[in-house]
């Protein structure tokens, strides 16, 4: 009796908790391989983490979870063979892209809970632990931080709060279920499926 192989899900930690409920609730045959968010602020370091775990499941063509977040990303996918889920980012995927447009034009910075909880250090990276840079460039086009809870997060309100302080922005909350999410991952898990037909 032969057994067929499990698919893989590779990419951003962002979301992880929530990508893991919904492969437990689909019963998708899926693992997974997730890489850390902060990776975003250093697109060198970015290249070099995912083409690696591109390479060590090279053969199986996982499934890779990210937006348009390196301006190689298509290259990378095309060396590996693979493909990416359909969406500009993470917050999109999450949001759809409607509602995420809608908040971006009125100046939101979205937080989700792995950026919230790795903020200081990832932005202590970023700017040089210079945080009057690190405002202004926020105040130049964002007018408040929108954090972003989903049926799966963590309480993350301290960290929210002590975010916005930080470069001093109102800090607004949204509640949001998975049902875009799940959809993008759906048809991921579909496109998948669909070439691996005789």
């Amino acid at each position: 009796m032969t057994t067929s192989k499990p698919q893989f899900l590779v990419g951003c930690g962002i979301l992880a908790r929530e990508i893991e409920f919904l492969i437990r609730k689909n019963g998708w045959d899926l693992q997974t391989d997730f890489l850390e968010s902060s990776l975003h602020v250093n697109l060198g370091r970015l290249q070099q983490q995912l083409t690696g775990c591109l390479d060590r499941h090279r053969g199986e063509h996982p499934i890779v979870f990210y937006g348009c977040c390196h301006p190689l990303m298509d290259r990378m996918l095309e060396q590996a063979a693979t493909f990416r889920t359909e969406g500009q980012n993470c917050v999109e995927m999450l949001l759809g892209r409607e509602r995420f447009m809608a908040e971006l034009e009125q100046g939101a910075y979205f937080l989700l809970e792995d950026w919230v909880r790795h903020w200081e250090p990832v932005m202590n990276q970023t700017f040089g632990c210079r945080w009057d840079i690190a405002r202004a460039i926020f105040h130049e086009d964002r007018r408040y931080l929108l954090a972003i809870r989903t049926p799966v997060s963590g309480d993350f309100t301290a960290e929210a709060e002590r975010a916005a302080a930080s470069i001093e922005l109102p800090l607004r909350w949204m509640e949001v279920d998975l049902d875009h999410l799940e959809q993008v991952l759906q048809a991921a898990v579909d496109r998948r499926r669909d070439s691996h037909r005789p």
